[in-house]
């Protein structure tokens, strides 16, 4: 059964700040939030795996001389998952399982879980003064980036023993992802960061935009077949951007 409470961040400056612009704000979208707090009470109970893209859903705008796909998406799995894992980072690792970064000062964790049964299979402890964020997988390493630092972790995907500590160019840590050969990374604001696996070096800064203004509130990023994925925070709607352009190519409507 659904937990009734949803997962929020701390309060904060950051957290206690609504956006100042909604890039789909509409009465449609405002409807489409309301279903958004479905989904955050249903996350600490169970996985949901979805089926975003059918040609069968989508249907296309324009905006900025682009065309802009519009998706829904099909539930196709869930599975069991620690109700008391505030989930900020998840990748599938194959051999069913996947690796998670979970947030909460003196409660955030990197950890492997059995997709299946929902069993913390190996767990790393953080330091308390930490909050876990964004999590990628490139090669045998685990990339993580922590809220309001700018320092970041390095892990074995074997056992999660930590390899490094390392400082990023973000302004905060957000959103993680890689294409297998670079990292990109969001922190809040309109910018997607590209990052060098090797120094950490931020390589390039794209500003984000829709109807010539920014999409701000960038937060966890997926890369997907050539195109990266991000959700906005406190937004129903995720985002999809080509790897080279600063514009969006669709957006994805989740809703229950």
């Amino acid at each position: 059964m659904a937990s009734k409470s949803s997962k929020k961040k701390p309060n904060s400056k950051r957290s206690n700040s609504k956006p100042a612009y909604s890039p789909m704000a509409s009465p449609k979208h405002f409807h489409l939030k309301r279903f958004f707090i479905l989904i955050s009470i249903m996350l600490p109970v169970c996985v949901i795996v979805v089926l975003g893209v059918s040609s069968n859903t989508s249907y296309k705008i324009s905006s900025d001389h682009h065309s802009v796909k519009i998706y829904g998406f099909e539930l196709v799995n869930e599975f069991p998952h620690d109700p008391r894992a505030f989930t900020q980072g998840l990748v599938y690792a194959g051999n069913e399982s996947l690796y998670e970064s979970t947030g909460l000062y003196k409660q955030s964790t990197v950890r492997r879980v059995a997709i299946q049964t929902g069993k913390v299979e190996v767990l790393h402890k953080m330091p308390d003064s930490f909050f876990g964020e964004g999590l990628t997988l490139l090669g045998e390493r685990l990339f993580q980036v922590t809220w309001l630092t700018k320092i970041g972790f390095i892990y074995d995907t074997k056992n999660l023993q930590k390899l490094d500590r390392f400082t990023h160019q973000m302004e905060d840590g957000w959103g993680l992802a890689t294409d297998g050969k670079i990292l990109y990374g969001s922190d809040g604001t309109s910018t997607l960061y590209q990052i060098d696996p090797q120094t950490l070096k931020a390589t390039r800064k794209q500003v984000i935009q829709f109807n010539g203004r920014e999409v701000r509130y960038l937060n966890e990023l997926e890369y997907i077949n050539g195109e990266i994925w991000a959700n906005v925070w406190q937004d129903s709607i995720k985002k999809r951007k080509e790897k080279e352009g600063n514009y969006l190519t669709g957006l994805q409507f989740f809703t229950f």
